[in-house]
């Protein structure tokens, strides 16, 4: 049995919350995105999935994640008009050999009948690990991580990730494409995680 994301959370960041209700960090610092969804919380087994596709290159995982990915889109999620993956460092991108992020993205895109591109976005620097920092340095991490090669004006656009924590990530991307016009940013991930409120 996976472990499925509670129906009241909020509805800017997805942590579970008492009705529904924004949750105090989105009523003060909001996040650059608009809405984050996820069918999942990171827990086991999906945590142990996700880890053994992404770090164990346990390719052959690609198509159930994805399977379980998409069949939560095909019934949750509007028409975008570009869904993009959040980009990987060369470094990190060469030493893993595939963006995981990407062939979430692309599955996501056909199964809503909308434009993918992986070459929107581009990760300036091979930041640190997410997974090794606290809730206030991850957002320092990735505060002027992502460039973005062209103008947005007026598109919805989905950033689609494995696994959403801090939102740092997402966030940082999502006000990138903002500046460039962008009407609307949705983050979309398999598993939501959570950190202290540090």
């Amino acid at each position: 049995m996976l472990p499925a994301m509670p129906a009241e959370h909020c509805p800017r960041c997805a942590e579970p919350t008492v009705c529904g209700a924004l949750c105090g960090h989105c009523q003060h610092r909001p996040p650059g995105f608009d809405a984050l969804h996820a069918p999942y919380l990171f827990g086991y087994p999906l945590s142990h999935l996700i880890h053994a596709y992404k770090y164990g290159k346990r390719l052959q995982l690609a198509g159930a994640l994805c399977g379980l990915f998409t069949d939560y889109a095909r019934c949750q999620a509007p028409r975008y008009d570009l869904v993009i993956p959040v980009p990987l460092a060369n470094e990190r991108l060469a030493e893993r050999g595939f963006n995981q992020s990407s062939e979430l993205a692309k599955a996501f895109a056909d199964t809503i009948n909308s434009r993918f591109s992986d070459n929107l976005c581009w990760r300036k620097s091979n930041t640190l690990p997410q997974a090794s920092l606290g809730r206030a340095e991850r957002l320092r991490n990735v505060r002027h991580a992502f460039g973005v090669k062209c103008r947005c004006d007026g598109l919805s656009i989905a950033i689609v990730d494995d696994v959403a924590t801090s939102g740092a990530t997402l966030s940082a991307l999502s006000k990138m494409i903002k500046k460039q016009g962008a009407e609307r940013v949705d983050a979309w991930v398999l598993a939501r995680a959570f950190s202290p409120k540090t």
